[in-house]
């Protein structure tokens, strides 16, 4: 292999570069980098090998420095020596000998000083670069140094500051990275403990920090320097003692010193933000903010006026002040989240309108980032609005609120700026997920093809932000939509992306408003566009107001139910729509008409004024002729909405379900005899292509209606159950055959994927039918006496006798589903379940973590599923069956899967929960697995792959260590020969254990380990604090010091996170018109 002049081989170049008995070759690792960096080289993939090699060498940090002095030709070269040396110094700085840990110190402090001083490298970009990662390096060293073994570092940084506004420019940016590591990140790669030391040291010398901001902001005259240290002040903002915030000359100096210099104005808003967003404080700052707030408003005056239109010249405008609006924003939605009430006075009230101003201006500018900081707000102060709108009354009349404005008076304060906050959630409002016709980059209307969840997200908060606002003035609402709408019919304003946003915006606010409103509201609404869809011409134009006016009365199901009519008109239009070949249109009129039958469901099977029979016996008669030009996903579509018409049993519904399901079912029922009766001819008719297409369609069609008709689809099944079973027979027996000719490449073939894929549509409406049935057309006891023994066969023993490649992985989701569903009713069949599956599958899953991942996913599930609803049968089992039972377990929660590894968590810990409460198995049970399952979970806490699963391991490890100390283990956990006499369970694992990490982790003391093993077996530890023990040691490990360890704190997160959408929950579902009514239960239903 030749890297240079094509005569020197990597094998020899590493050779080199390893053998510390001679001088470092700097020239030949520069030759080795430019070569790994060299995408057109052919030795590419060698010079990265052998970059590789020396990374992993344990002495390679002792070069680093010769690296840096030496490859100044090779920048390439020196970052990767400061990647040594940094690996270094965050896995092994505690272990290497003090003169050896000074040394580096004062090699990195002097590079940085040398680097910073130097005038030729501040002006030169790449030279720049690098020295921001040597000051990364040098952070790394403050987090192991700093304070205990460095105290002095913060004044010999602040006192060197002063000699050079050069060195001065770089420690501002030193201070700024130790800020962020301190306050933002350090808890993930440091121990509670020492991240509170380092925040308690930085506050106590903090005052010589501001004293040299305060110098340079005062003195220095460089840019950038000034620039760099409004940066770095912006980091302390968020943590500094107030007093050096309100009791200085510090809000002053930015907004008459700095804010009004455009070369200045960016950052100082930055900082003006940080301070406008400090909340929870005492009421003696109120009257701070509120001058800070008025003086501000002053000076943005001075820069443009509030009623500037910045959309119109928003392209005009150059980047930073682009960036400068959008900081703006933050500005101000910032300080009013925080302070809004301290404006709410009479004599601050111009103010707080004008900076409200600002922000509908500011709302309108073509930036969707900018849109989303100002809409967040306007949420916020629309449901603030709301809320103490509709907040009880208060005993004395004249309390005010907001520091000064009485409730009542608050609305109509608001009433010019919530106007024009209306305007632009209409005229900008997302699409939401029910549209599927969109206009593509080309200017074409297509059929959607994926979903966007971002803009879903935003379309949620436009939603709940514009319901707010209805509710606040409905009238105003109202009038902007109907003259939205006007301007579309007579062409005024005749767009489809101004038609869109606004029926997007009508369909949002449906419930926000009373009956009587709504019908007077919608009448007009889907009049108009009903004849907007009739005057307009061009497919692309009717595509358009079609997909708009399906949306909208999708949405209003509450006024459909109503007003009969009405319903039927729309309806039929949906059939209209159906024969409509533009793309989407179709999948829209089925979506529509499957909300509309899931809502007004009873209002199609009862008798209706001025019709001679429910209109569900209509639509079955007509129903060739309706899905006459649907597509067969859309026809299945169309089965499942009629599913949903004949799920409604209530009392008021005389129709006769029986009957009609068979009406509905006759068509694919018809289809389904012919396939049969040809079979009967000949069973290879069963193989035409045509025909297997025929059959998916068949099953689809009925796994739809099985799904929606719940156990009435008893009556159906009986039709189609035993010639399905033989079909799948049939084509189990071919695919077999065909992969005994042809080996395993035969599964790939286009007929056999066919035939297996009527087998899994076979499976997924055996689960269906199972998962929803029900007493009394079919209690469990009669699905497990006469409908599961006839499956078992043809199913479990193809399952079983089948190659790998070969076994549907649905066969798993079934029995799954029958365990669950069936529980005690089928645990004596589940030794035989488990007898076909469990083995075959698991040589399948454990050759590797790659192969056939719907198999291990659904094989756990099922295992799950069993453990959890017929443990007993576990133990039924012969016993190497249950060490593969065991076995199987601690392979998923080792597998690097997230949703494998978690759920062999919870099978285990569920396994445990189980065990503990069957005396007659668990001493047997800890006996033989307990001591390797303690090993087992250790492995996965350590292995640096499963932080994910944090949680669960510290709730097994106290779980398990807690069952030894209190002495529910009574049989011994080890060798009674080889132990001495008198030995305890919990004095043998304290040595287990204690040895099992010593051995492991070479850079742990006895000490550490001791104290550690005593936590674990602590009772009085309860489950938070038993995670805070482990996350510490975890943290103190090497293996973990490298690591993004925010895994370990996840469950902590997820609970705000959960916590938070409750309360988001609560707060929706009291507010008319915020959820959504596909979302909603109905009542009368």
């Amino acid at each position: 292999y030749i890297i240079y002049n094509n005569s020197l081989k990597m094998d020899h170049a590493q050779a080199e570069l390893l053998d510390f008995n001679k001088p470092f070759d700097c020239a030949l690792l520069d030759q080795v980098v430019k070569t790994a960096y060299d995408p057109s080289s052919p030795e590419r993939a060698s010079a990265n090998t052998v970059l590789m090699a020396i990374q992993e060498s344990p002495n390679m940090w002792t070069r680093a420095d010769t690296i840096l002095e030496n490859s100044g030709s090779s920048l390439q070269s020196r970052y990767f020596a400061l990647q040594i040396l940094t690996q270094c110094i965050m896995t092994r700085w505690k272990i290497l000998p003090q003169n050896q840990r000074e040394g580096v110190k004062g090699y990195i402090v002097g590079k940085v000083i040398n680097m910073s001083s130097d005038e030729r490298v501040m002006g030169n970009r790449e030279e720049r670069v690098f020295l921001g990662k040597l000051n990364l390096t040098l952070i790394s060293i403050l987090k192991q140094e700093w304070p205990q073994s460095w105290p002095s570092f913060i004044p010999d940084l602040c006192g060197s500051s002063k000699t050079s506004e050069l060195l001065c420019e770089n420690n501002m940016s030193l201070l700024k990275l130790l800020s962020e590591e301190v306050f933002d990140f350090g808890k993930n790669d440091m121990t509670s403990g020492k991240v509170k030391r380092m925040k308690e040291s930085l506050n106590e010398q903090f005052s010589m920090i501001y004293q040299l901001c305060e110098f340079i902001l005062k003195h220095s005259q460089r840019e950038s320097l000034i620039s760099v240290t409004l940066s770095t002040l912006q980091r302390f903002l968020t943590w500094i003692p107030l007093g050096f915030i309100f009791q200085t000359s510090l809000i002053h100096t930015l907004l008459d010193t700095f804010f009004p210099v455009p070369s200045y104005r960016s950052n100082s808003l930055l900082c003006l933000t940080e301070i406008a967003t400090l909340d929870g404080l005492e009421p003696q700052y109120d009257t701070l903010f509120q001058s800070m707030f008025i003086k501000f408003m002053a000076r943005m005056q001075e820069v443009f006026p509030p009623q500037t239109n910045l959309k119109d010249n928003w392209d005009g405008m150059t980047e930073n002040e682009q960036v400068f609006i959008q900081r703006l924003a933050l500005f101000i939605t910032g300080f009013l989240k925080a302070h809004l009430k301290v404006l709410e006075t009479p004599a601050h009230s111009a103010t707080l309108v004008t900076g409200l101003q600002y922000l509908v201006q500011i709302s309108n500018v073509p930036s969707n980032e900018v849109f989303k900081i100002c809409l967040d707000y306007w949420h916020t102060l629309a449901q603030d609005l709301y809320s103490s709108s509709n907040a009880a009354p208060v005993a004395a009349p004249t309390l005010a609120l907001g520091g000064g404005l009485q409730r009542d008076q608050r609305k109509a304060h608001y009433h010019v700026v919530l106007s024009g906050a209306r305007h632009c959630m209409i005229s900008r409002m997302a699409k939401p997920e029910e549209v599927l016709i969109v206009e593509d980059e080309n200017g074409d209307v297509v059929r959607e093809t994926t979903k966007d969840t971002e803009l879903l997200a935003q379309y949620k908060t436009m939603k709940e932000t514009l319901v707010y606002l209805t509710h606040l003035n409905y009238d105003d609402t109202e009038t902007i939509m109907l003259s939205k709408l006007s301007m579309q019919v007579d062409g005024t304003q005749w767009s489809w992306n101004n038609l869109n946003t606004l029926c997007w915006g009508i369909g949002s606010i449906s419930g926000a408003m009373n009956e009587e409103e709504e019908k007077r509201f919608l009448v007009t609404v889907i009049k108009d566009l009903l004849g907007l869809c009739e005057a307009k011409r061009g497919k692309d134009n009717k595509a358009i107001v079609a997909s708009n006016i399906m949306y909208v009365v999708g949405q209003y199901p509450r006024f459909l139910k109503q007003h009969w009519k009405f319903l039927k008109t729309v309806v039929n239009k949906l059939f209209e729509f159906m024969h409509e070949v533009h793309p989407g249109v179709q999948d829209m009129a089925c979506d529509t008409f499957l909300k509309i039958a899931q809502k007004c469901k009873r209002k199609f099977v009862t008798m209706q004024a001025g019709e001679k029979q429910p209109f569900i016996n209509e639509l079955v008669e007509t129903l060739p002729q309706i899905i006459s030009d649907l597509e067969p996903h859309q026809v299945q579509a169309f089965y499942e909405s009629v599913g949903t018409l004949l799920s409604d049993k209530g009392q008021a519904v005389t129709i006769n379900r029986v009957l009609l399901l068979k009406q509905l079912m006759d068509l694919p029922n018809r289809s389904w005899r012919m396939i049969c009766d040809s079979a009967n001819v000949d069973v290879r008719n069963l193989l035409v292509p045509e025909t297997i297409k025929e059959v998916i369609k068949i099953l689809k069609s009925n796994s739809k209606v099985c799904a929606t008709v719940g156990p009435l689809y008893i009556h159906q099944l009986n039709i189609i159950f035993l010639d399905m079973l033989n079909i799948y027979k049939i084509y189990s027996e071919n695919i077999s055959e065909a992969v005994k000719q042809q080996g395993a490449i035969a599964t790939r073939h286009s007929l056999t994927r066919s035939m297996r894929t009527v087998k899994k549509e076979v499976l997924k409406l055996l689960s269906v039918f199972i998962e929803m049935s029900a007493a009394p057309e079919c209690g469990p006891q009669e699905i497990a006496t006469h409908f599961l023994p006839p499956v078992l066969d043809p199913i479990l023993g193809d399952y079983m006798r089948n190659v790998p490649e070969a076994r549907d992985a649905e066969v798993l989701g079934l029995f799954t589903v029958v365990v669950t569903k069936l529980k005690s009713h089928v645990e004596e069949k589940v030794p035989m379940i488990m007898e076909g599956t469990f083995e075959c599958t698991l040589q399948m899953i454990t050759a590797n973590f790659e192969d056939f991942p719907d198999h291990r996913v659904k094989f756990f599930g099922f295992l799950r599923a069993v453990n959890v609803h017929c443990f007993a049968a576990l133990f039924q089992l012969p016993a190497d069956h249950q060490r593969y039972v065991v076995d199987s377990v601690v392979w998923a929660l080792k597998h690097t899967g997230r949703d494998i590894s978690e759920t062999g968590l919870d099978i285990l810990h569920e396994l445990l929960v189980n065990v503990s409460n069957t005396p007659a198995v668990s001493q047997g049970f800890y006996q033989q697995f307990l001591l390797a399952l303690i090993q087992d979970v250790f492995a996965v806490l350590t292995d640096r792959l499963h932080k994910s699963g944090f949680k669960m391991h510290a709730t097994l490890l106290r779980n398990m260590f807690h069952l030894v100390k209190e002495n529910k283990v009574t049989v011994p956990l080890f060798d009674v020969n080889t132990q001495p006499n008198g030995t305890t369970n919990e004095t043998f694992l304290r040595g287990h254990v204690s040895n099992l990490l010593i051995t492991s982790f070479s850079n742990l003391t006895a000490g550490q380990v001791q104290l550690f093993v005593d936590g674990l077996f602590d009772l009085k530890t309860d489950l938070p604090t038993f995670k805070t023990h482990l996350r510490n040691f975890l943290i103190e490990l090497q293996e973990f010091s490298t690591e993004d360890n925010s895994g370990l704190f996840q469950e902590e997160k997820d609970q705000e996170k959960e916590q938070l959408l409750r309360q988001a929950q609560q707060t929706r579902a009291a507010v008319p018109g915020m959820i959504k009514p596909s979302e909603q239960i109905d009542d009368d239903l």
